[in-house]
Order: C-alpha cells, then structure tokens, then sequence
C-alpha cells in the first residue's frame, strides 16, 4: 500500500471523481479574477454569494466522505485505519480550503502578492 496522509486521501478522491470540476464547484478562476478581492474574507464572501452557496459546498464535501468511506476501502489502496480516521468535517473543510484558500492564495500568486 502506499504511504499516504488525509491530504493525499482527500486530493485523490476529489480529483478521481472530480468534484473540484466547474460543475461543482463553479467557475473558480474567473470568479476571483470578477470579484477582484483584496481579502480572503471578501472572496469568501463573493463566492458563496454568487457561485456556489455553503450547502452546496458542504454536499460536495459529503460526497467526498461518502466516497472515502465507501468505496475507497474496497479497493485496499489505502490503510483502513487512514480511511477511517478521515471525518465529515475533514470532507468539507477539504472543499471549502479548496475553493476558498486555495483559490485565493493562486489568485495572490498571479497578481504577485
């Protein structure tokens, strides 16, 4: 098995079934470079108010975790014990870093802040 973290865990399984795609999570590039924000918390706000909404993302974060939890350990990529220590809260805060922090940091970069 490979050595693996809940980062690595998270990243693989949002990416495999790609809920970190547009029609998730929406136009996150273009959004911030729209919204233009000068804080994290302005970009946060701009984006649950005009492209996705906290329960959507908090879904998206559900669906991960079912993922994680339910088909993951039948393919024993992973140590059991890794999959199980991975939490509902862990989901979502995965998605929301994703498309917030994350987001916001690669806008930062491309405006070289």
């Amino acid at each position: 098995m490979p050595i693996a973290n809940k980062e690595f865990i998270l990243n693989y399984t949002t990416n495999r079934w790609g809920l970190n795609k547009k029609v998730n999570v929406g136009s996150t590039s273009d959004s911030i470079r729209l919204c233009s924000p000068n804080s994290l918390q302005e970009w946060e706000d701009y984006y649950y108010s005009n492209v996705r909404t906290r329960e959507q993302i908090v879904n998206i974060g559900l669906r991960l975790y079912d993922k994680v939890h339910n088909v993951l350990p039948g393919e024993n990529r992973f140590f059991p014990a890794l999959i199980e220590s991975i939490t509902q809260d862990d989901c979502i805060d995965f998605i929301h870093n994703l498309v917030i922090d994350r987001q916001y940091e690669g806008y930062l970069k491309e405006h070289g802040r």
